[in-house]
């Protein structure tokens, strides 16, 4: 059986970060950097990233099954590869309904993205999917290294981490906010909400977690936005990721709601709490 992926416990998601950013993530102490969004196939920002560190590992959370074809994208992992071997994780997904015109059911269209990367020869162990529901989750022990959920709770960690089994790799997202101020803390994390709020597949992972229509209908209750939002000292803040560990999880990629210049520095601050060197 193929180890699981190893990315350390905690690292940075977000929308990219600069080579210089990466290198000072890298010397807090963190495993990994993910690059959310729907990157293009050609993955050409993941090498100056890789240049720049060590050990760090870069991962993409994620690439869009409908606007990455697996040729081109199993060409750049295989490119990464040669060049940084073994630090490059492969993140897929089959984004949103309401975003594809083509969007066909979500399980019919990952098997068949598999089966090309397959073909292609990206290996198994080093691709993850994003799942939500107990079906994808199923698929991605099957068929990948593990899942990377997206805007869930501990709670959904430790039933995914039952759904999925013990071998396979399981690294939910978490989105936190350095504030003690409760009403600022939901302000902000409303604001990183509102999109999702729109998307039948997140709705219908919360409602499964015990949220009712009022809690999911925009802008979202207090209690939605507190779970899926750490806010607090950065020792509370540390306190709720590291739950996800506690339920199961391998690793857990914090996406941190601040200004791309403050990025490290808010990192740094949780850097001690999250027992990172």
């Amino acid at each position: 059986m193929s180890a699981k992926p190893d990315l350390g416990r905690f690292a940075s998601f977000g929308r990219g970060v600069t080579p210089q950013q990466a290198k000072e993530i890298e010397a807090l102490g963190y495993g990994a950097v993910w690059v959310g969004g729907s990157p293009p196939a050609e993955l050409d920002w993941v090498e100056p990233i890789l240049a720049n560190t060590t050990t760090l590992k870069v991962a993409t959370g994620i690439v869009n099954i409908w606007t990455a074809a697996p040729g081109p994208v199993a060409e750049s992992f295989h490119r990464i590869e040669a060049a940084y071997p073994g630090r490059f994780l492969l993140g897929i997904g089959v984004g949103h309904p309401e975003a594809t015109e083509e969007y066909q059911k979500p399980i019919d269209a990952l098997r068949g993205y598999l089966d090309k990367l397959d073909e292609y020869g990206v290996p198994k162990n080093r691709r993850v999917i994003a799942a939500l529901g107990p079906q994808v989750l199923k698929l991605s022990a099957a068929r990948s290294a593990g899942a990377h959920p997206y805007l869930t709770t501990p709670e959904h960690t430790a039933q995914a981490r039952e759904l999925l089994g013990p071998h396979a790799f399981l690294a939910p997202e978490h989105k936190a906010i350095l504030t003690t101020d409760a009403e600022k803390a939901r302000q902000v994390g409303r604001g990183a909400l509102d999109i999702y709020l729109n998307l039948q597949n997140y709705l219908n992972s919360w409602k499964r977690l015990g949220f009712n229509d009022e809690d999911v209908a925009k802008p979202g209750s207090d209690r939605l936005v507190d779970a899926v939002v750490a806010y607090g000292t950065p020792e509370e803040i540390a306190a709720r990721l590291t739950a996800h560990l506690d339920a199961g999880a391998d690793h857990v990629p914090v996406q941190v709601l601040t200004s791309s210049d403050k990025l490290v520095d808010a990192l740094a601050a949780l850097a001690g709490p999250l027992g990172l060197k």
